[in-house]
């Protein structure tokens, strides 16, 4: 990474700043006719302004674009792009045929020094104040620092200045986009199946399960949570497991191949339903696991728990971002469309998935207290938990897995990550698979 320019902290936004659409409406105004009057041309431009938002399924979600569509004056399209390296190939080769874009933590250094993403200065983002500090400041709630191994948040949520030109680790002016979602994930475990508690990720390399076993088959995903339990068996030590050199590479995978070829591993899962019915049918035990997927395979009547362990666990988060080609009332709708979204109704609808919020304030506000109280403050759910759709999640009388959003966030092991050998990770991986 790239040595870090310190500068001056910005302040807060004051929760009284003046409405951004007031701010798109006086700079119509300021290019306005004498013989119309503002509010209509500033009207009659925006109508025919059109924000292309590509993203993944769990952010460009139709009922979220009609809400959109119903709050703003201007027109929201989302695209949803097949795979994640598609939407990073669009972005590197297409920029200009996306105006607003997310991407996970394991896919910013892609983009760094580009130029292609529009660095945003924190006055035009009304919620930075109201953000949790994982983002703003690199600590959990009660100012500790959390492990900067992997691509911690703070590695990478500042620019030093308005070029785009170097991350910083200190607060700045600049932020590199607007923090959507995160979550904390650890091991699914079929309880029912296994009979005593799973409190460690050495777990998942004991040779008690061998062959039931399932590993997430992305290298950003599967080889942090092997790495996890490689330590925690104290089979390897890593000077940073997010992060590692060739030597603790090779290693790694070597280590996998041997388990491997023993027949420890039963699946390498690719998507959400494949992890689902991994579980369901009871093919695997324990696996790496996606928090909704297990309460997907509750609702199946199949008994699935996903704990925290005692080494921590593994943290992720999605960003939104501007992209640079951005110019005039475009850019002050994008950046209009990106304060919308983190505005509390589309941060509750996400939230109903399993997913936590940037603004936990906002999102409180769109969820009943039932609601916000299972999913964030880790009570217990006095009626019945619905998804997004509709659909129940959970009965009453449940504790959401891990707790609270602080249980859960505040023991972060590692971050999901894109390590500066990702190539050379990425070749031996395959011969992981293949082995």
């Amino acid at each position: 990474m790239a040595d870090h320019i310190k500068t001056a902290k910005p302040k807060a936004a004051a929760s009284g700043a003046l409405n951004r659409r007031s701010v798109l409406k006086s700079g119509a105004a300021a290019v306005a006719a004498s013989a119309f009057p503002a509010p209509m041309l500033w009207a009659q431009n925006i109508k025919d302004i059109k924000i292309v938002h590509v993203g993944q399924s769990y952010s460009t979600i139709p009922n979220i674009a009609e809400k959109a569509n119903e709050d703003l004056d201007f027109t929201v399209e989302m695209q949803t792009a097949p795979d994640l390296t598609s939407q990073i190939n669009r972005l590197l080769t297409q920029p200009k045929s996306i105006d607003v874009t997310d991407v996970s933590n394991t896919s910013m250094k892609y983009f760094t020094n580009r130029g292609i993403l529009m660095p945003l200065n924190v006055k035009d983002y009304k919620w930075w104040d109201k953000t949790v500090p994982l983002f703003t400041k690199g600590t959990y709630e009660n100012g500790e620092p959390y492990s900067m191994q992997g691509f911690a948040p703070i590695k990478a949520q500042y620019y030093t200045d308005e070029t785009a030109s170097a991350y910083s680790l200190e607060p700045t002016e600049w932020l590199v986009g607007v923090p959507l979602y995160y979550n904390a994930d650890t091991l699914g475990i079929r309880p029912d199946l296994i009979g005593r508690p799973i409190e460690s990720w050495a777990e998942l390399l004991n040779s008690e399960f061998s062959g039931k076993v399932a590993l997430q088959d992305g290298v950003n995903v599967g080889v942090p949570d092997a790495a996890m339990a490689l330590e925690a068996m104290g089979d390897m030590t890593y000077v940073d497991k997010g992060n590692m050199t060739r030597a603790e590479i090779d290693a790694t995978i070597d280590k996998l191949i041997e388990y491997k070829r023993a027949g420890h591993f039963r699946s390498f899962w690719t998507n959400f339903d494949q992890s689902v019915q991994l579980m369901a049918s009871g093919e695997v035990l324990l696996q790496s696991m996606w928090s909704p997927a297990v309460t997907e395979v509750r609702t199946r009547g199949v008994e699935c728990t996903y704990n925290g362990m005692k080494e921590g666990y593994r943290g992720w988060y999605i960003m939104m971002m501007a992209v640079s080609h951005l110019e005039g009332l475009q850019r002050e709708c994008a950046i209009e469309y990106m304060n919308w979204f983190n505005s509390g109704w589309a941060g509750a609808f996400i939230s109903r998935q399993g997913f936590y919020n940037s603004v936990p304030e906002n999102v409180k506000g769109e969820m009943t207290e039932n609601e916000y109280g299972y999913w964030y403050e880790g009570k217990k759910s006095t009626s019945d938990i619905l998804n997004p759709f509709g659909k129940v999640m959970e009965k009453a009388g449940v504790i959401r897995d891990g707790g609270g959003l602080w249980d859960r966030m505040g023991n972060i092991g590692i971050w999901n990550t894109l390590m500066d050998e990702d190539r050379y990770l990425v070749r031996r991986w395959q011969d992981f698979l293949a082995a």
